[in-house]
C-alpha cells in the first residue's frame, strides 16, 4: 500500500513538473495537439497539457546561418553565407525542417537565373539574391537578413 502510495506521488510529481515549460528570451516553442499546432509559446513560464500537448519546434528568434556551396552549369562555383531569421513562427513553424534545402534550391534557381555572374560584384549579386531569397521565404514567415559571398 505505501509503495504504491508512493508510485502514485511520484508519478503525479513527474506529471506536474513536465506541464511547466519555461521558454527562454530569444526563443519560441510551438505547442502540438492531435498533431496539429495548438499555439505559441513566447518567452516565459507556460502550462501544457502533458499527455495532449507536445513541443513541436524550439525556434531561435535571433537568426540562424547557412553556408552554401553552389557548382553551377556554367562552371561557376559560387560559395557564400546566408543570415535568416523567423519573422512569423506560427507561419514558419510548418516549413521549418525544410528551410535549409528551401534556401539552397531558391540560392541555385536565382543564381541560374541571373544571366551574367561574370559582370556583377559580389555586393551587386548578394543583393540580388537576397531580394530572391526573400520572395520565397517572406510568405512563410522567414526573411532572410544578409547575403554574404566569397569571391565569385
Amino acid at each position: 500500500m505505501i509503495a504504491s502510495l508512493t508510485l502514485s506521488l511520484v508519478f503525479s510529481a513527474v506529471l506536474i513538473a513536465s506541464a511547466v515549460q519555461h521558454v527562454p528570451l530569444g526563443q519560441v516553442y510551438s505547442v502540438y495537439r492531435h498533431g496539429e499546432l495548438a499555439r505559441v509559446l513566447r518567452p516565459g513560464m507556460h502550462l501544457v497539457l502533458p499527455l495532449l500537448d507536445r513541443i513541436g519546434h524550439k525556434i531561435d528568434l535571433a537568426g540562424q546561418v547557412l553556408r552554401f556551396e553552389e557548382a553551377l552549369a556554367d562552371a561557376h562555383d559560387v560559395r557564400g553565407t546566408v543570415y535568416w531569421q523567423v519573422l512569423e513562427p506560427e507561419r514558419a513553424d510548418a516549413v521549418l525542417e525544410q528551410v535549409d534545402q528551401m534556401i539552397r534550391n531558391s540560392t541555385r534557381e536565382a543564381l541560374l537565373g541571373e544571366s551574367v555572374i561574370d559582370g556583377l560584384d559580389r555586393r551587386d549579386l548578394g543583393a540580388r539574391l537576397k531580394e530572391r531569397l526573400n520572395q520565397a521565404l517572406r510568405e512563410r514567415g522567414m526573411m532572410v537578413t544578409r547575403v554574404e559571398l566569397d569571391a565569385v
